[in-house]
């Protein structure tokens, strides 16, 4: 697919998406583009690849642009915003940043399934958001989910989004990460 932007216009749409909408909350005590910061910037801190760090800050890209309210778990819906988010991404970047975005809810269920104490380690609204998307993963699920080339930077970027929920922390502000996404937008052909 031709790209009609370049990669500074794309970013830029990305970028004032969060300043737009990433006051929104979804249940946790940081906004949507608290979240984002403080993933990308955990990840970026233990030395992750620049496209986790990427996949990192713009996973929960689908909350931004679903247009459901912020409320939307509490009402018993499902709003698959990882799909919708990266949907909305592989238009313009690489598959290194949008699949494990797309697959960070995936790694949610494998992980709950891989690791049953880590179902303990998760917050209200991630357990409430679980039920929703499917619980645990099967056997069949998670060996399934073992195939894909992207499993494993997704369950990264899953810690991550585990940790990205500290108030009050103190973060780079999005604009730092411009350069880091432009290096991932599909070049123009």
């Amino acid at each position: 697919m031709k790209n009609a932007l370049n990669a500074h216009e794309i970013v830029s749409e990305v970028i004032q998406l969060y300043r737009e909408k990433g006051d929104q909350h979804y249940g946790e005590q940081v906004t949507e583009r608290q979240h984002a910061l403080q993933c990308a910037t955990f990840a970026r801190e233990r030395g992750e690849s620049p496209a986790l760090v990427a996949a990192c800050l713009l996973h929960d890209y689908g909350h931004l642009v679903h247009n459901l309210g912020q409320d939307i778990a509490d009402k018993g819906v499902d709003a698959r915003h990882e799909e919708v988010g990266a949907n909305r991404l592989q238009r313009y970047f690489v598959p290194e940043v949008v699949e494990p975005t797309r697959l960070h809810v995936a790694a949610k269920r494998y992980l709950c399934w891989k690791e049953p104490e880590y179902l303990d380690g998760l917050s209200a609204a991630s357990r409430k958001s679980l039920t929703l998307q499917g619980g645990p993963m099967t056997d069949e699920e998670g060996q399934a989910f073992e195939q894909n080339p992207h499993y494993q930077d997704a369950v990264r970027l899953r810690r991550y989004d585990d940790m990205g929920k500290v108030t009050d922390m103190k973060t780079p502000e999005i604009e730092e990460f411009r350069p880091l996404l432009e290096a991932f937008v599909i070049p123009l052909r």
